[in-house]
């Protein structure tokens, strides 16, 4: 059993460190095909180092390059994540910035448009889909993402008014440099950046599911074995078409949980009756794997 859970936990690595590089590749193409070439800014800390970057260039006699700046900026999160929220979220999430700092040096800046427009939605997509990867499989891609894990740690809130102030901040800093077009162009590829990171890593959505089922504890038995979840069962229930007895069952999943709620059901009462919402918002504790 041991030699099984080391076999696991380095499989488990490989395919974190795996992902590392993966997202440096997207984050890469993204500066480089799209971003730089555009004149777009990147959401968070990627943003500012470009923002850096350029200022260099502007007043510095020397220009300081946007993977030197990136790695230099995550330094203090780097710190901070390793004290707050635990030195393997930290490793996987320096891989990740290095390997980033890496590929965006060795990548060439290749202009394959010059329209912004499409250099901010495919540099939104590319980079979104990269970073939903990397935080679907427990690593950090850096930056803000640090800071809202700690805060959330610490307070129990979102990072969503930090996300938004220092993201306006970026928008606003690419229409005084380039022009107020560019602006609504990085404001475009933020928010396509935010939307497939969204489809990608579905663990934060929440859904509320329903079961109408007259096999309770067998259904209880096969959630509770694939995912660790709470369950509120309503006794008493009846049908009204045949007045057969029913028990209600309540529970909270998240989006990337829904398979395995789909196997639990199929394996212990295929007929029953599920109906699963979104959830607005959860008031109490709702576990979360720890990163």
């Amino acid at each position: 059993m041991d030699d099984l859970q080391r076999i696991l936990k380095k499989h488990q690595y490989a395919a974190r460190a795996s992902t590392a590089f993966i997202y440096s590749i997207c984050v890469s193409v993204a500066m480089n095909f799209f971003w730089q070439p555009g004149k777009i800014y990147a959401s968070g800390i990627t943003g500012f180092a470009q923002l850096l970057a350029t200022l260099s260039k502007r007043v510095l006699p020397f220009s300081l390059s946007v993977p030197l700046l990136l790695f230099l900026l995550n330094l203090p999160l780097f710190v901070l994540a390793w004290r707050q929220i635990g030195r393997r979220f930290t490793i996987f999430t320096v891989m990740a910035v290095v390997f980033s700092s890496i590929m965006m040096k060795l990548v060439p800046i290749t202009e394959l448009t010059f329209d912004p427009i499409i250099c901010a939605i495919f540099g939104g997509a590319v980079n979104g889909f990269g970073t939903g990867l990397a935080l679907k499989n427990g690593i950090s891609t850096g930056g803000l993402d640090i800071i809202g894990l700690v805060l959330r740690k610490k307070t129990g809130r979102s990072i969503g008014t930090i996300n938004i102030t220092f993201n306006a901040f970026i928008i606003l800093a690419a229409g005084f440099i380039f022009g107020w077009p560019y602006a609504f162009y990085s404001a475009l590829s933020i928010f396509v950046n935010g939307k497939v990171m969204d489809m990608v890593y579905t663990r934060q959505q929440k859904m509320q599911v329903m079961i109408v089922t007259d096999k309770p504890k067998r259904v209880i038995d096969h959630i509770q074995n694939r995912m660790r979840r709470g369950i509120t069962i309503v006794h008493d229930a009846e049908g009204a078409y045949q007045h057969d007895e029913k028990t209600i069952l309540f529970t909270v999943i998240s989006r990337y949980e829904m398979h395995d709620l789909e196997v639990a059901m199929r394996e212990s009462d295929p007929r029953a009756f599920v109906s699963i919402s979104d959830s607005v918002k959860i008031l109490g504790h709702f576990y979360e794997p720890t990163v």
